[in-house]
């Protein structure tokens, strides 16, 4: 019988590791819900690759993206409220996706159901689709009788999140292209423009400029060695993507981003916008303040931060009041603890949290506007050095060799 390594969340929202053996992932994740823990991740620790409740991740199979399960989320929502029995709503969803693993899970969900589980019980046999949040939340539905109001919610917090995400690809799509055109003009230059002139300057065997010189250099050095030049760029990608990839790279660089000029507030305000956003959903549906926490911990997509506010909810869990909490993170600004304040003072910190999470989404799309018109200045320099560098590097030579043959 293998033997599964997980990782879950107990009912105060506290991580929980270990082993169990079992059958099958699945099976593994049953007992973990039996014992009142809800699973995060579930792998086999012996044979190759690893395995989950989703189902092994075979390397043609469709993935279930973020706008397969804001229309799941939708679409629920709505069938529910219409009164539509759930078997019948999910046996409707499944006919209807499309993408194809998503009416794998589905069909797995109703097979669940059809076996006694609960629906959260059913959805957090696949984590790699429905996160602790999201589990969390459609408990929170079935234990109140609110199930179609829980889906809407869901379903606006997906949106919000997508909305960003798109927000920021768009904001960044001009300077990534001037970025690559500035980068593949060096590349040509170095490559076809440099040894042509390289070849005028030989003739004249006049000694160049140290400018001139440097770049003749380095022009000769990417025509001869370029295959390890490629080979170096790759490698530091490679490597950079597999730091990046383990929790200590993932915190450091998560922590450096938001220190990166321009770049790092906008980081910062959209990762506390989820926060906020989710934490108020959390409390405004009945969740406990510390489950709240450790849910939105999952939804900021910033380690660091999301350190930050688990480090928040184990100072909650030792009796200190959330404003305190939140002075100890480091993470928010003066007027959002101010906040924090009256709405614990006032009883409504879900709706001073949704206004937090609101005017921090309102400054991210401020900042996004303007990110363009931030970075233009920056790029326009950058390009005036490069040009400097080239006219410094190649026509200056040239003019004075230029006069040096009008005097001879």
């Amino acid at each position: 019988m293998p033997t599964f390594a997980y990782k879950a969340r107990n009912s105060g929202g506290a991580l929980v590791e270990g082993t169990l053996d079992g059958v099958a992932s699945g099976a593994v994740a049953d007992v973990l819900l039996g014992q009142g823990l809800t699973p995060v991740e579930i792998r086999e620790t012996r044979g190759r690759g690893t395995k989950t409740s989703s189902g092994p991740a075979w390397p043609f199979r469709q993935k279930v993206g973020h706008v397969d399960l804001l229309l799941f989320s939708r679409q629920m929502h709505t069938l529910l409220k219409s009164g539509v029995p759930i078997m019948r709503a999910l046996a409707g969803l499944q006919d209807a996706a499309i993408n194809t693993e998503m009416k794998r899970v589905i069909g797995e969900v109703r097979e669940s159901l059809e076996s006694g589980r609960e629906l959260s019980q059913a959805l957090a046999r696949h984590p790699r689709v429905f996160s602790p949040f999201y589990l969390s939340m459609v408990r929170v539905g079935e234990a109140t009788g609110l199930l179609e109001e829980i889906f809407f919610l869901l379903f606006e917090h997906l949106e919000f999140e997508r909305y960003m995400r798109e927000q920021v690809r768009s904001a960044l799509r001009y300077p990534m292209f001037v970025v690559l055109a500035m980068a593949a003009a060096i590349v040509i230059v170095n490559i076809w423009v440099i040894p042509a002139f390289a070849r005028v300057f030989a003739g004249f065997g006049a000694e160049l400029p140290l400018m001139t010189r440097a770049l003749l250099g380095f022009s000769r050095f990417m025509v001869e060695y370029w295959p390890i030049l490629l080979g170096g760029v790759i490698g530091v990608v490679a490597a950079f993507r597999a730091w990046v990839g383990t929790t200590a790279g993932r915190y450091t660089w998560d922590r450096f981003s938001l220190t990166i000029p321009i770049a790092g507030k906008i980081l910062h305000k959209a990762a506390l916008s989820r926060f906020a956003r989710s934490f108020s959903l959390g409390i405004r549906s009945g969740v406990p303040v510390m489950q709240a926490l450790s849910n939105s911990a999952h939804t900021v997509d910033n380690s660091y931060v999301s350190r930050c506010v688990e480090g928040m909810r184990e100072n909650v869990e030792r009796g200190e009041s959330l404003l305190r909490a939140a002075i100890g993170s480091g993470i928010f600004t003066p007027v959002v603890l101010q906040m924090i304040a009256v709405g614990e003072e006032s009883g409504a910190v879900d709706d001073m949290m949704n206004e937090i999470g609101d005017m921090y989404r309102q400054e991210v799309e401020y900042e996004l506007k303007t990110l363009g018109q931030q970075i233009e200045p920056i790029l326009i320099v950058l390009l005036g050095i490069l040009v400097l560098i080239l006219a410094l590097g190649i026509f200056l030579p040239m003019w004075d060799l230029g006069k040096v043959a009008l005097k001879r």
